[in-house]
């Protein structure tokens, strides 16, 4: 069963399977996703085809550029054992890339697709998916003792400090992939809720220049917000969760350095 409700907006049109919510999909975010998916594919496949060696044509400069600022920055922020996060951080932010930059499809030609990202159902499995796997690499690094001993940080305070810390640094946790989620969501909704408004500011007949003059100023302002909002920051947004993404798995190594010098310590 279909279902569109277009009475508020942000609401999102639905296919029901029959068993419940959790078989209730939002089929635009699906679409959009889904389409973000295959362009992500075809561009590593052309990346990858544009690769050989000898000197680098533009494509791979630009590709072995972002890589090797990439790998700077986890070897500087995280381990030089942890560079598998560079593929993650990499389809992370082309991804998200494509799926912001989806907006800037005319919303009358194709009204199924929007900003894949301004579905908080989409950007909340993104971070869960992050988050998981930086509580593996936090498990694997630091073994289980040391995992849960991240909890009791600051470690240069006295245990009992430590121990009344706990149930902040566990909130920490928690919310990481909420706060992760939402600020990404929350840019590219109050973006989706700007290009609607401007839109339809294109249809207002303005006291001095009329319907038509109001439609040309409606799809200047259209055409300049979706030129900063989506283009620029819709990069904004796919390069700052590339960035936390590695920040978490630094943050997942709390605790090694000093329980090392304890053990030279002692």
């Amino acid at each position: 069963m279909i279902h569109a409700d277009n009475t508020n907006f942000g609401t999102h049109p639905t296919v029901s399977l029959g068993c419940g919510t959790l078989c209730t999909f939002n089929y635009d975010s699906l679409i959009s996703s889904a389409i973000a998916v295959v362009v992500t594919i075809g561009i590593a496949f052309w990346v990858r085809s544009r690769l050989k060696e000898g000197a680098p044509g533009r494509v791979q400069a630009i590709f072995e550029w972002g890589y090797d600022q990439l790998r700077g920055l986890i070897r500087e922020n995280v381990s030089d054992d942890a560079l598998f996060i560079i593929p993650l951080a990499m389809t992370l932010f082309m991804y998200i890339l494509i799926a912001n930059w989806i907006e800037i499809f005319p919303l009358g030609l194709f009204p199924v697709l929007h900003g894949a990202n301004a579905d908080l159902n989409q950007t909340l499995a993104m971070a869960f998916i992050v988050i998981a796997v930086v509580q593996w690499y936090s498990v694997r690094t630091l073994g289980w003792r040391g995992y849960f001993r991240r909890f009791t940080k600051p470690f240069e305070m006295p245990l009992a400090f430590r121990i009344a810390y706990m149930p902040f640094n566990i909130l920490e946790e928690l919310v990481k992939p909420v706060t992760l989620s939402l600020r990404l969501f929350g840019n590219i909704f109050a973006g989706s809720v700007m290009i609607v408004l401007i839109a339809g500011f294109g249809s207002l007949a303005l006291p001095v220049v009329g319907t038509i003059g109001g439609a040309i100023i409606g799809t200047a302002l259209l055409f300049l917000w979706k030129a900063f909002d989506v283009i620029f920051i819709g990069f904004i947004q796919a390069f700052i969760f590339m960035i936390l993404t590695v920040v978490y798995f630094g943050a997942a190594r709390e605790g090694l350095e000093h329980e090392h010098h304890q053990g030279g310590v002692t």
